[in-house]
């Protein structure tokens, strides 16, 4: 096997080598003129008038001129929803194969997002150059010819109309590469269970038949996955079952509040590299060692525009406003935190996607994700995104020795004022509640200004309640479905706040 290795290896540092480098601003106006050519004779594409932005003197200017900002609500209503009705041509030529289901982290009501053939062909490719970027990590060679377990959603699609449903990681997994497949665990019987509790318990139950190198998914329920594996052989870490395990590859939310929970299940360190793959397609991977940040992928499917994150240009639900001003790759700075817009080869236009991201390197294209628009808490002025929320998590974790995986919060009223009111997940947090909230609060004054100012003014402080980090994967449970693409919502509005005290008062 380390023969194979070697040649897998050999493999991947020769196509690295001979791929030429992207220029991410070129490349984009590539894809932007694909997007429009390919698109023109659509419902959407005449609408438009796609063929006068593609001959316009700046076809970027043009288009964002031309088109409007849509979230998944007002693009599906509009045109989305034509798909449905058994109309072909209406946003990409022709009708997608596949429906992606997602609930995200904002309701019990499923989004159907299309995928069409040319966006797995984008995801495939992004994941080619993804493992060809693994030549920059230094792994040993017999790495290479080890397995990767893929925790995803299930495989089993439901058959709708003329097309396929299920979630992006269901979809992507049903479609690997048959070189790939012998590499590829749980394996397809596995993949298509549809309960999640059985599913892993199966993976549980198998698990030392593997020699995993690799995994991948979302970092909270790989950790309740690897508990699960641990607890049924009675070892101490996951290394003990899988002890060639070095790599994990996250997605789906920021690894950070993981990071201690995680490290807890591992008998060694691993490398862990982060990705951005959504529902709506394969967005950005981390591509060297020397950063956490990921690389944009803005050779494949997508066009990115960026629009500053200012209070001024959101509207309270978390959409954007109509006058609110885009930038394109050429045009962005550092130190910004910046809306994601995307247009792509699955038919969305000027979308929402809803994070919202910095640039640490803008030659490079490299980014990290800093939050959820509707996650951004400016009740009473605080202005915290979603990453200093994470720093705040970060905090209490080292100052109490302890991890907190899973935490949520809303800013509510109380009778004497607001108050933003925190929920954390943790098992060996044990501290007296008062403690806890005068490290949080103090942190929060220091390190967000604006939350400093509101504290001297209508916000009253924070409050805080310890709970077992369960509690939290059962709310998903219970309200959307466990595991997949399905994450929680770090910040709540009050009525979902509602919910979710009732909720855990019964847990």
């Amino acid at each position: 096997m380390e023969i194979i290795g070697n040649i897998i290896k050999g493999a991947i540092t020769i196509k690295e080598a001979l791929t030429p480098d992207v220029n991410p601003i070129e490349a984009q106006e590539q894809v932007l003129q694909h997007l429009l050519s390919t698109a023109k004779d659509t419902l959407f594409g005449k609408q438009y008038n796609f063929e006068a932005i593609s001959n316009a003197q700046d076809s970027k200017v043009a288009f964002a001129n031309s088109i409007p900002y849509f979230d998944y609500n007002q693009i599906n209503d509009k045109w989305w929803s034509k798909l449905h009705e058994g109309l072909a041509d209406v946003t990409w030529p022709g009708n997608p194969s596949y429906f992606a289901l997602s609930s995200g982290t904002t309701g019990k009501t499923s989004k159907r997002i299309p995928v069409t053939d040319a966006m797995l062909s984008a995801i495939k490719q992004a994941g080619i150059d993804q493992v060809t970027a693994l030549s920059n990590f230094d792994l040993p060679a017999e790495f290479f010819s080890k397995e990767a377990m893929m925790l995803g959603s299930s495989t089993d699609l439901t058959e709708k109309e003329d097309h396929l449903e299920g979630e992006i990681s269901g979809i992507t997994a049903s479609n690997i590469p048959s070189w790939f497949k012998g590499f590829y665990k749980p394996g397809e019987d596995i993949a298509k269970i549809d309960d999640w509790d059985k599913r892993v318990t199966t993976i549980a139950k198998r698990a030392k038949q593997w020699d995993i190198g690799a995994l991948s998914g979302i970092p909270s329920w790989m950790e309740l996955m690897l508990k699960t594996v641990i607890d049924y052989h009675e070892v101490d870490t996951i290394h003990d079952i899988w002890p060639n395990l070095q790599v994990y590859t996250s997605g789906g939310v920021a690894f950070g509040p993981y990071k201690k929970s995680f490290n807890a299940l591992l008998g060694k360190p691993v490398t862990v590299i982060d990705t951005y793959l959504a529902s709506e397609g394969f967005l950005a991977f981390q591509a060297r060692p020397e950063t956490e940040a990921m690389q944009l992928v803005t050779d494949g499917g997508i066009y990115f525009e960026f629009v500053p994150f200012k209070p001024e240009y959101i509207n309270p639900d978390g959409s954007l406003k109509n006058e609110a001003p885009s930038v394109t790759l050429k045009d962005v700075q550092l130190d910004q935190d910046y809306v994601v817009i995307i247009s792509t080869v699955s038919g969305a236009w000027r979308y929402l996607i809803g994070d919202t991201i910095e640039f640490t390197d803008v030659e490079r294209a490299e980014i990290k994700i800093t939050g959820r628009t509707k996650f951004f808490l400016n009740t009473v002025g605080s202005q915290l995104s979603v990453n200093k929320l994470d720093d705040a998590i970060r905090h209490l974790e080292e100052t109490f020795n302890t991890t907190i995986p899973e935490y949520t919060l809303c800013a509510k009223r109380f009778e004497d004022g607001f108050y933003h009111s925190w929920y954390l997940g943790s098992e060996g947090l044990k501290e007296d509640t008062l403690t806890i909230v005068a490290s949080l609060d103090k942190f929060l004054k220091d390190a967000n200004k604006n939350y400093r100012v509101a504290r001297g003014k209508a916000l009253e402080g924070v409050k805080v309640k310890v709970i077992d980090p369960h509690v939290f994967a059962e709310w998903s449970g219970t309200n959307k479905k466990k595991g997949g693409q399905v994450k929680m919502e770090r910040v709540m509005g009050e009525d979902k706040f509602k919910e979710w005290e009732a909720f855990t008062s019964k847990h």
